[in-house]
Formats: C-alpha cells, sequence, structure tokens
C-alpha cells in the first residue's frame, strides 16, 4: 500500500510534496534511519516530475529532515535540538528585524528567573562543576567580544540543563543563539559589562548551590534587569536606539 497519495492541488507542487513527506517522517512512518522511496518510485506515487520532486527534497534536507546520499537513496535524519532551534531562529531574526534586542531580553526576563528556580532545586554536583568553571572562564578570558558574549550565554544554557528538564534548553536554544550576538556589541560598548555579569552570574551560582530556588529567581530577575538597560545603553550608543 502506497503511504503518499497523488496531488489534487498543483500549486506549488514542491512544497505540497514536501509537506506530505514531512507528514509521513513526523508521524513515523518512516522512522529516524529508515530510507523513504527512491526518486523514480515516489515521483510515481505524487504523479509528479523529477524536477518538482527533487526541490522537495532540497527543501526537507535543508530542514535537516533528510539526507539524500547519491546512489545509496533518501535517508530520515534524527532529528536535534539544532535542527528545531535553527529553524526558530532564522523565524525570529527575520520577523523582529534589527531592532529585536528588547524583545529577546524581555523574553528571558520571562524564562530565565524560572529557570533559575528549577536549577536551585534540580542541579546536582556536575551542573554546580559546569557553571563554576564557566563564570571562572568569563572572568579571566582574553577573548574577543563575540567569544565572551558565547561564553556568557554557556552560563544561561547550564541553568538550562541544571534544570533537569530536557525541554527547557530546547526551547530557549534558539533564543540563546540570538543573544550573542546582542551581547557581543553590548561588550564592546559597556565598559563594565564583563564585571558586572561576572558579578551576578556567581551570585546566582552560589544561590543555586545553597538550593536558595526563591532569591536564585530575584537575583536572575535583577540581573536581567541589568541587561535590558545595558542593551539600552548599547542600542543608543550605536545609534540604532535613535
Amino acid at each position: 500500500m502506497d503511504i503518499f497519495k497523488p496531488l489534487q492541488n498543483r500549486e506549488p507542487i514542491s512544497k505540497l510534496i514536501a509537506s506530505q513527506i514531512e507528514d509521513a517522517i513526523l508521524s513515523n512512518k518512516y522512522p529516524p534511519g529508515s530510507k523513504i522511496p527512491s526518486e523514480m518510485k515516489l515521483c510515481e506515487q505524487f504523479r509528479v516530475s523529477r524536477t518538482s520532486l527533487r526541490e522537495a527534497l532540497k527543501t526537507l534536507a535543508a530542514q535537516g529532515l533528510i539526507t539524500v546520499y547519491k546512489g545509496k537513496g533518501i535517508f530520515v535524519n534524527e532529528l536535534s535540538s539544532g535542527n528545531v532551534s535553527g529553524s526558530i531562529q532564522k523565524y525570529l531574526k527575520q520577523k523582529l528585524g534589527r531592532n529585536y534586542a528588547f524583545d529577546i531580553v524581555r523574553a528571558r526576563q520571562i524564562l530565565e528567573p524560572a529557570i533559575a528556580y528549577s536549577a536551585s532545586l534540580n542541579r546536582n554536583e556536575e551542573d554546580l562543576r559546569n557553571i563554576e568553571s564557566n563564570i571562572r572562564e568569563l572572568e579571566s578570558s582574553d577573548a574577543n567580544f563575540e567569544q565572551l558574549a558565547h561564553i556568557d550565554m554557556g552560563f544561561h544554557l547550564l541553568l538550562a540543563k541544571a534544570s533537569q528538564n530536557s525541554v527547557v534548553p530546547l526551547l530557549l536554544k534558539s533564543i540563546y543563539k540570538l543573544v550573542p550576538e546582542i551581547n557581543s556589541t553590548v561588550y564592546a560598548t559597556i565598559e563594565d559589562a564583563r564585571s558586572s555579569a561576572v558579578i551576578w552570574h556567581r551570585k546566582i551560582y552560589e544561590l543555586i548551590k545553597n538550593r536558595d530556588a526563591g532569591a536564585a529567581t530575584i537575583a536572575m530577575a535583577d540581573h536581567l534587569k541589568i541587561a535590558e538597560a545595558h542593551t539600552e545603553k548599547m542600542l543608543i550608543s550605536t545609534g540604532i536606539g535613535e
């Protein structure tokens, strides 16, 4: 029995093909690692040209859903957080435009205090070691502003991991991928940005270490208020906020 059906609506054909194949993959009719029918078989099932089919396959490959191996066939990929967050990241960047900085920091203000709370209750010793190591790296590194921004966000990602909720890092990774673009400019324009981050990161770390969830929540909220103020100063100093 054929899984795919002939297309009724012919416009746009490649998008309709991609949609059916995507649905089949996401519903586990073709699980990760499995091989889907050949181009010839797919053309027969959809009753479309090879050109339209290949355009659809390019779309699915770009989304990370499949990989086409010449001479071997078309295989379904294992979805990862990178596949998901990368698509969301592109969407956010396109929709929010150049003034997305405040939207990002305010989204963090909603989410990250709760993450600090959860990390306080659920962190383990390995989490604490990794967080402390990250703080020392931010404090002592002679890296450039972009790299410092990535180290900075690494702290927040480690807190998300310490929540022990596998969905939290997945949901936030797309937002965090945008933050270093903002923070690298903050580090370049705000003289005390790094020292402020180190102070607040260490304070939050100590509260999480002591399992003081309430105080960690408040400290994260205060930290992100300062981040918002730094963002505003950065936008003004670079002319974006005018």
